[in-house]
């Protein structure tokens, strides 16, 4: 594969995996029923749009933008058991640290993508 590929597989993964996210707590919740728990998440989001303007779409910067997001998502699922918020109804430690590894897991390929994009010479953001 070359370098053009890596680069749009690692950008529809990233989009696909934001968006099923954040369907996924508004539909279903991840933490429990929905509602407020989920509003960490809200930092997953927030990782993932200030690295991708840092990194101005090029792949090196959106793999670390990427694996900082990933980061941030297993964060979540950390502080979310530190507080408690597996007791909060409709809500277990193995849902979230299964669901939250999954995301992070799905982001982690994102970063891997742009990583290979990267290395084999990625084109530029706007060829892309």
């Amino acid at each position: 594969m070359t370098a053009r590929t890596y680069y749009r597989l690692g950008l529809a993964a990233a989009a696909l995996t934001a968006l099923f996210l954040f369907l996924a707590i508004g539909a279903l919740g991840i933490i429990g029923e929905g509602g407020e728990p989920d509003r960490l998440y809200l930092a997953v989001f927030v990782t993932l749009l200030v690295g991708t303007v840092l990194a101005r779409l090029r792949a090196r910067g959106m793999a670390y933008a990427l694996g900082a997001t990933a980061v941030v998502t297993m964060g979540v699922a950390v502080v979310a058991l530190a507080t408690g918020q597996q007791d909060t109804p409709g809500a277990s430690v193995l849902e979230i640290l299964g669901l939250t590894a999954m995301y992070a897991g799905l982001f982690a390929v994102s970063a891997w993508l742009f990583l290979r994009s990267a290395r084999l010479g990625s084109p530029a953001p706007a060829a892309a």
